[in-house]
């Protein structure tokens, strides 16, 4: 076991550094992936909201079913699914309301968990590739006997893994802080237009 391990030890930090750039790659698709969705649905919105309240005034069933199905976005399905069952009465149509709206929140959060994951560990990944690195630039100085210029040489790269590991993080941490910001500040606005329905 513990040859293994110190065979994994010296390998250095090299394969780390390549892992974390896998996945900042796919934490640059996720982001890309979200903002598009997210900003889509905020125009939705957006562009729902007047039309509702107008309907919800005019006390017209047709009149929101016809604004419903004419906008796109999760606000329209969610409030679609509360709608159709209104005639059962007000409290079946919150409870159906609320039911799709909390299918709609997964929608909207999806992936969203890779980046706050991402963003959590990529530092101590980039950690674990400098102590890999350090490891072996130790034991290369230990095998060649040459001077202090070797590990220098070694402990500068190995930190280069630490260093890719915070710019894998920073960007993951901000767009996940700012995309469940988003996702709430949506929810939020559809459930109040839940609640005038």
């Amino acid at each position: 076991m513990k040859t293994i391990l110190m065979s994994l030890a010296l390998t250095g930090g090299d394969w780390v550094i390549w892992a974390l750039i896998a996945g900042s790659i796919a934490a640059v698709a996720v982001i890309y992936d979200r903002f598009k969705l997210l900003r889509d649905e905020r125009a939705a919105l957006a562009s729902l909201r007047a039309p509702v309240l107008a309907a919800i005034d005019s006390g017209s069933h047709d009149a929101m079913e016809k604004v419903l199905s004419a906008h796109p976005g999760f606000a329209s399905r969610a409030l679609a699914e509360g709608l159709a069952h209104l005639p059962r009465g007000p409290q079946a149509a919150a409870e159906h309301f609320a039911a799709a709206l909390s299918d709609e929140r997964r929608h909207l959060e999806h992936r969203l968990l890779w980046l706050g994951t991402l963003g959590n560990n990529a530092p101590f990944v980039g950690l674990f590739g400098t102590v890999l690195g350090v490891i072996k630039a130790f034991h290369d100085l230990a095998q060649s006997g040459a001077g202090p210029e070797v590990v220098m040489s070694g402990l500068s790269e190995a930190l280069v893994a630490t260093a890719v590991g915070l710019l894998v993080a920073i960007p993951s941490v901000l767009a996940f802080n700012i995309f469940s910001k988003w996702v709430r500040d949506l929810l939020a606005e559809a459930e109040a237009l839940g609640r005038r329905l």
